[in-house]
């Protein structure tokens, strides 16, 4: 019984370092990695996504106070947060609707995934992501640039939820998928959501609504993963995860 008390304990720091590992560039030391590890792992991506908006939005600030044009700054912005997770969000992105675009199904649309080149619906939506984030980010200030992080990484605990399969017997997305209980999300996104609050002055509503409709959206393209691959893949996460960082910022430019 101890033993077993202690390797539940020991989930948290070992789903912490496998959080970090695997959605940012830090040399944290690996550990155990296992189902119960990856499902800690899974449920704390916002809490990482939350730390990359702090580290991102105090760039922009700075480069904004040393006088930089504001596009210049968010431009930089969006770089430094494709460097800061070694790009694999972005890349998972043009993996997933490539293999969406070619209107295959299955096996042969994850074999299309799985290869190294980007096709021209990769290099569009690649294209499209990346000015809309940074034209986004140039008009926001330091919460919205943290929410929109948040949010996006929520969407990766929202892929991961109990239920959602895995498109592949193996690889990253048969390791955490289907493993995040689905009261977990739903606590998680509730803090999100009371977070996003103050996102917008003097528009309470807006930043949850934000938040929402990024969800909403990744809901749909969960359904549309798992009708025509089987399910999620670790590049569905990543598509998952800059839709929803995406869509947030979008929402919280309207006005």
């Amino acid at each position: 019984m101890t033993g077993e008390r202690a390797a539940r304990a020991g989930r948290w720091p070992a789903g912490m370092r496998l959080a970090v590992t695997t959605l940012t560039v830090l040399p944290v030391r690996g550990g155990r990695v296992d189902r119960p590890v990856a499902a800690v792992a899974m449920g704390l991506a916002p809490l990482i996504g939350a730390l990359l908006g702090v580290v991102l939005a105090g760039l922009n600030e700075g480069l904004r106070a040393l006088g930089a044009p504001l596009l210049v700054a968010a431009g930089i912005t969006v770089a430094a947060g494709a460097l800061f997770t070694r790009g694999l969000h972005l890349d998972g992105l043009a993996d997933t609707v490539d293999a969406l675009g070619s209107y295959r199904s299955g096996p042969a649309a994850l074999e299309i995934m799985k290869k190294p080149d980007i096709g021209p619906f990769g290099v569009v939506a690649l294209a499209a992501t990346v000015l809309i984030q940074a034209a986004s980010i140039a008009a926001l200030g330091w919460w919205p640039i943290v929410i929109g992080w948040t949010a996006g990484r929520l969407a990766i605990s929202l892929a991961c939820r109990r239920g959602v399969p895995s498109a592949r017997p193996g690889g990253l997305g048969a390791m955490v998928a289907s493993t995040v209980p689905t009261l977990a999300v739903v606590s998680v996104a509730a803090v999100v959501l009371a977070a996003a609050i103050p996102a917008v002055p003097g528009r309470p509503w807006q930043g949850p609504l934000a938040v929402v409709v990024a969800l909403g959206a990744v809901l749909l393209l969960l359904r549309h993963c798992t009708r025509r691959l089987g399910g999620v893949t670790g590049d569905v996460l990543g598509a998952c995860a800059e839709l929803g960082t995406t869509l947030t910022l979008i929402t919280l430019t309207l006005r």
